[in-house]
């Protein structure tokens, strides 16, 4: 299914792929310099992935290393957006909550930051990753990590308003299908998948999740090896409403370009009227509307 519209007149967003390291400084200079080579080529927002700020070694090495928001680390990022002139959505920040004092662990964020450099939208990671797959090695998220108590309203952008989700959220089509009832247009999954989960389900799950909420998909990841115990898939992409892949990364750090035409959403949702025919009488909400 395709639509014609001049291509300059769209929104243009960047999906930014990174090989996190415990270095945050080195970690911070690579995610510069794509969101400068972005704001350079037109974009309007940026993407980058989950654990932008570093990827440690173990939980302690993570507790460590961990920030709050207002820290020193993510005024980087907030001066970034001012600098560039463009809306950062930075995918999973390693947050020391106001509750640190007290559970000594964080919160998995994704921060919205505006082109001013203000925090406009935190979402902290509902579903925790807490898995041991046969030749990936186990994840145990919530050893360092606090479920976050909320979903976010999706947030107007200068590309659509915009759905906050974090990595393993995608196995979870109720939370995709509460964002795009209240709203979204563009669902966000900046990720960090393993080398055997990714080749088998991340990009059926990317696009089953736009398939089914009719909205465009942005997943900016992680790739390659972070230390000697952690690797990262890659991959990342933008899909759009339909389902299909308009654009991708190649192998290793970079970034990839892609427009946001909501014409053509409004146009699928129009032709396949899928939110109309739903039954909630027979199986319920499955994903509630946010208030």
């Amino acid at each position: 299914m395709a639509i014609s519209s001049s291509s300059w007149e769209l929104p243009l967003v960047a999906v930014c792929q990174v090989t996190s390291t415990p270095d945050k400084q080195q970690n911070f200079k690579t995610c510069a310099e794509l969101v400068r080579e972005a704001a350079r080529s037109g974009a309007c927002l940026a993407f980058l992935p989950e654990a932008f700020d570093f990827i440690a070694r173990d939980p302690a090495e993570t507790l460590q290393l961990s920030e709050p928001l207002d820290g020193n680390h993510l005024s980087q990022y907030t001066q970034l957006a001012r600098e560039c002139g463009l809306w950062l959505s930075l995918g999973g920040f390693h947050e020391r909550g106001q509750d640190w004092e007290q559970t000594k662990k964080i919160y998995n964020c994704h921060v919205l930051l505006n082109s001013k450099g203000s925090v406009v939208a935190t979402y902290r990671k509902t579903h925790l990753c807490d898995v041991e797959i046969p030749g990936q090695g186990p994840m145990h998220e919530s050893n360092s990590t606090m479920p976050g108590p909320s979903l976010e309203a999706p947030v107007s952008t200068p590309a659509g308003k915009i759905g906050l989700a974090i990595c393993y959220d995608m196995r979870f089509p109720e939370l995709s299908l509460a964002l795009a009832q209240a709203g979204a247009e563009i669902l966000t999954y900046p990720s960090a998948f393993g080398s055997v989960t990714g080749p088998a389900h991340w990009e059926v799950l990317l696009r089953a999740r736009a398939i089914e909420t009719q909205c465009y998909v942005v997943a900016a990841a992680q790739c390659g090896r972070h230390h000697e115990s952690r690797a990262s898939y890659g991959h990342s992409m933008v899909v759009d409403p339909w389902g299909t892949v308009v654009a991708r990364c190649s192998e290793g750090p970079g970034l990839c370009l892609a427009r946001i035409n909501l014409s053509y959403l409004r146009q699928i949702r129009q032709h396949l009227p899928v939110f109309q025919h739903r039954r909630p009488d027979l199986y319920g909400n499955l994903g509630h509307p946010l208030s």
